[in-house]
């Protein structure tokens, strides 16, 4: 936590543990009490209760200001419960942040599916993009809910137009903190790099980050 910077905005994407964790927000409501936090439907009042003071509360597609940010709320293919009775009573989604003409895409949590294409066409161009990679074994039992990464390297070219695609940075995420799954806990990031060099991508343009790792973009406006 003292590692993070003054926090602007906070970004959930669903409701799950390992997504959605209670000692955090309260720490980070804490620490940053004026962020903005922006939740799918239902997620609310979860953020509110633990100390979150300015919250919005977004479904598929709706669009929300915070300064000069604008925070679209796209669609995902996940799930949601925190318990056995609450299946799907919340939103998942994921996020397109532009500013002053740039954009960022966060996939949050999600399987591979047929609107990244009118995510990036609504949403886009986008400047980089935040795809999971991770959690996907045995494919029978995740492919409905989690990409693998030959899966996110094609979310990552729907995305973003054949012009711009093979400069655009993709920075994987939804690897190698949690043990989900049968694959080991290496293999996301391998398999991303070939699946991103079969696709004739620039090797520069794949954000592999260490856990804690920092890259600092330059912003021009």
């Amino acid at each position: 936590m003292d590692a993070l910077p003054p926090l602007d905005v906070v970004l959930l994407s669903h409701n799950h543990y390992d997504h959605l964790d209670d000692r955090t927000v309260r720490a980070l409501t804490a620490r940053h009490p004026e962020a903005m936090w922006a939740t799918p439907l239902g997620l609310a009042a979860f953020v509110r209760a633990r100390g979150a003071r300015r919250v919005t509360e977004l479904d598929w597609w709706q669009t929300t200001t915070v300064g000069s940010l604008t925070l679209t709320c796209a669609p995902a293919q996940h799930f949601s419960a925190r318990g056995l009775g609450d299946r799907n009573r919340t939103l998942w989604c994921s996020w397109s942040v532009s500013i002053s003409g740039r954009a960022v895409y966060f996939g949050g949590d999600t399987a591979y599916h047929t609107d990244f294409t009118q995510i990036g066409a609504r949403c886009g161009p986008f400047d980089l993009t935040l795809l999971p990679i991770g959690a996907y074994e045995p494919r029978w039992f995740m492919r409905s809910v989690h990409m693998n990464a030959e899966e996110a390297v094609q979310a990552h070219l729907d995305l973003t137009s054949p012009a711009l695609a093979h400069r655009t940075p993709m920075l994987p995420i939804h690897w190698g903190t949690f043990r989900l799954t049968d694959e080991p806990l290496d293999e996301p990031p391998a398999r991303a790099r070939a699946a991103w060099k079969a696709a004739g991508l620039s090797a520069d343009a794949l954000w592999l980050l260490g856990h804690g790792e920092t890259r600092r973009v330059p912003f021009e406006r």
